[in-house]
């Protein structure tokens, strides 16, 4: 979908297919990235000013933080990488160093953006396919190098000449009979009358390999490939295989888009992308809220806050592929906060995350809603797994009714972790039915399964009465 195109409305509205309610957090996230189109529109010398207005969600486990951000950057085509808080440590400690981040987001838009390139010459790749296909099945023939003459053949030159013209001849013939072979082979190929056919096929295989560089600060991430950074020391073996021209295709079709595509093009779009669309979501930030004074772990937390700190505030990161500017990344920070708040941040971080945003807990019917509304609901997913095996499963409305509230009470009873415990809840219920199909007589009453509200607490009502049970099975 083109940026242009889409409206903070229109975000909502996209969102809205998949996700239930938090309507704050999504007009949030509409905002901000509708303002990279109007960034784009401004003069250079402002754009480069306008920095990205960052968001930190506030709210329980499970209620769509993730799946907010998941689905903003599949709408915006931009890369989107999620990390944990709790993953980095304070440099001097061991673990990875907050850099690692920008340059694991800067590896996604790589292969997003070669996945793109590829994708857009695999029509000129197919063309070269046949090509190499054909000089497979038909080998041209090659001409006769001209012997060299020596002073005491010059008698003999009218001779040579027409021995030159009859070799001239004869090879014309043969590039002639290979011309119509190849066009015999061509039509066979496009009608598919060759598929099963064997061709010898030359693949190249890397000796050598990656090593991994470690340095100080955790920059355990900065690896490179031996074979790239020494060039021909490690040169690739060719080894001939034979395989059937369907296979054959596959492996050549590969190779030619392979070299249709400018490395140096990818790599430089793939940075302007990450610079200028990357979304980056932080989880767990509350995990690591802790202020001075604090004993054990705690002064680490801090030292975590600080090391994202220029990353945020915008800095320069060194990756693989070239120096990465993390000015107009756009951040999304999230946490439940149960223990801490975003006070406990410190002053310059939270600063950073200028928009703050508190999703809601799921009520029952939220989860009602969720089971059924979005284009991934978890019932029509359920449903379309058993109809692969030839059982058609309906979900009455009592009956999920049913799921909701039994949903909603060990929730209430145990850990809120809101429309996760759907999953936990809808996999008990249908585990019979999961484990018997396919049925063995496929014209049995069997096939058929109704889940009403007496099919839900027949198989999880005694569970969700029994609270130290359901802890462990719901």
């Amino acid at each position: 979908m083109n940026l242009e195109t889409l409206t903070p409305r229109g975000i909502v509205a996209e969102l809205d297919k998949y996700i239930v309610g938090q309507d704050a957090a999504k007009r949030a996230v509409a905002v901000a990235l509708r303002n990279r189109f109007r960034r784009a529109k401004l003069s250079e010398e402002m754009r480069e000013d306008v920095i990205p207005k960052n968001i930190l969600m506030i709210g329980p486990t499970g209620v769509g933080k993730t799946e907010i951000a998941r689905r903003l950057a599949n709408l915006a085509g931009a890369p989107m990488l999620k990390v944990e808080a709790t993953k980095f440590t304070e440099v001097g400690y061991v673990g990875r160093d907050v850099d690692s981040m920008i340059r694991d987001l800067t590896d996604i838009a790589v292969a997003m953006v070669e996945k793109e390139k590829l994708a857009g010459v695999q029509e000129n790749a197919k063309t070269q396919v046949e090509e190499r296909l054909l000089d497979l099945l038909v080998e041209r023939p090659e001409p006769r190098a001209r012997r060299a003459r020596n002073p005491f053949e010059t008698m003999f030159g009218q001779a040579e000449e027409a021995d030159d013209e009859t070799e001239s001849d004869s090879y014309q013939v043969q590039m002639e009979q290979a011309e119509r072979l190849r066009g015999r082979m061509k039509e066979k190929l496009a009608a598919g009358e060759l598929e099963s056919a064997e061709v010898e096929v030359e693949i190249e295989e890397s000796r050598g390999g990656s090593a991994r560089m470690f340095g100080p600060g955790g920059m355990e991430d900065m690896s490179f490939d031996m074979q790239n950074a020494l060039g021909n020391l490690f040169p690739k073996d060719k080894k001939n295989r034979k395989v059937k021209i369907s296979e054959a295709r596959r492996i050549l079709q590969g190779e030619e888009a392979q070299k249709l595509v400018d490395r140096e093009a990818v790599t430089a779009e793939a940075i302007e992308r990450v610079q200028e669309a990357g979304i980056l979501f932080i989880d767990e930030i509350d995990k690591v809220a802790g202020r001075e004074g604090a004993h054990g772990p705690e002064v680490s937390r801090e030292g975590v806050q600080r090391d994202i700190l220029p990353i945020v505030e915008g800095s320069s990161v060194m990756t693989k592929y070239g120096m990465v500017r993390t000015n107009h990344i756009l951040f999304i920070a999230a946490g439940a906060f149960h223990v801490s708040k975003p006070s406990d941040l410190i002053p310059e971080l939270q600063g950073r995350f200028p928009i703050r945003v508190e999703l809601e807990p799921l009520t029952e019917d939220d989860f009602r809603r969720i089971l059924t509304e979005p284009r991934n609901a978890l019932l029509k997913q359920y449903a379309a797994l058993l109809e692969a095996d030839g059982v058609t499963i309906s979900f009455t409305d009592d009956g999920i009714d049913e799921i909701a509230r039994l949903a909603r009470q060990v929730n209430e009873q145990t850990e809120n972790i809101g429309a996760r415990r759907l999953h936990t809840i809808v996999e008990k219920l249908l585990e019979a039915v999961s484990f018997d199909a396919p049925f063995e007589d496929s014209q049995s009453a069997q096939n058929t399964v109704t889940v009403d509200e007496a099919y839900v607490r027949d198989r999880l009502a005694a569970l969700v009465r029994d609270e130290d049970l359901s802890r462990y099975i719901l």
